[in-house]
């Protein structure tokens, strides 16, 4: 019905106001309650408890990120062991960009992912895509190792690496509202991570 669909996403709407500006634990369903108009019982129509609002709020957007970095990780495997490129054109680069357009498309959501979702199940999410980078990092420095007759990195610099990637776009979405500005920082971030990388295994 499309009371019921208006009412919900009312809620979602005062959800996503509070977590924002209090964070997932401060949040009260009291205020949330008040501020989209309704009752707790009709919340709880709707939605299970706070943590079933949250998320409501980002598993789809969660998932389109998701793919987003799947596809450009199996992208990197099938292009092999080859040294990666800095023009501006490269994969990596647009990969890049394309993942800071989709998170700056829904800005609030992954502002809540990554920085106000303590005491939920999402409150480790930078963790999680860093062990996501660091098994791929692994992998990709063996091979390259093996091809170009480098030592591969010990596993504090893969997982360093790991880190300081996801923390490119963590930091650009926490210090930079204006999604062409962050696109531009992207770019050139990417070209300083790309020049490590392969300042790695090429000739000393």
């Amino acid at each position: 019905m499309e009371k019921d669909k208006a009412t919900k996403e009312r809620i979602l709407e005062s959800a996503r106001r509070e977590f924002l500006e209090k964070g997932y634990m401060k949040a009260s369903l009291r205020t949330i309650c008040k501020n989209a108009g309704v009752t707790t019982g009709a919340l709880y129509f709707f939605f299970q408890d706070k943590e079933d609002l949250l998320r409501e709020l980002v598993e789809e957007p969660l998932r389109g990120l998701t793919v987003r970095i799947r596809r450009h990780l199996l992208e990197e495997m099938e292009a092999g062991a080859n040294f990666a490129s800095t023009d501006p054109d490269s994969n990596d680069i647009q990969a890049a960009k394309e993942i800071v357009r989709f998170m700056y498309r829904y800005y609030d959501i992954f502002l809540i992912l990554l920085s106000k979702s303590q005491g939920s199940r999402y409150e480790n999410m930078v963790n999680y895509f860093a062990d996501w980078g660091e098994a791929h990092y692994k992998e990709m420095a063996a091979q390259m190792a093996a091809r170009y007759g480098r030592p591969e990195p010990d596993g504090y610099i893969i997982h360093w690496m790991a880190y300081m990637q996801i923390s490119a776009f963590t930091h650009l979405l926490t210090h930079e509202m204006d999604v062409e500005k962050a696109i531009e920082n992207i770019e050139q971030i990417v070209v300083f991570l790309v020049s490590g990388w392969n300042g790695m295994f090429g000739p000393r």
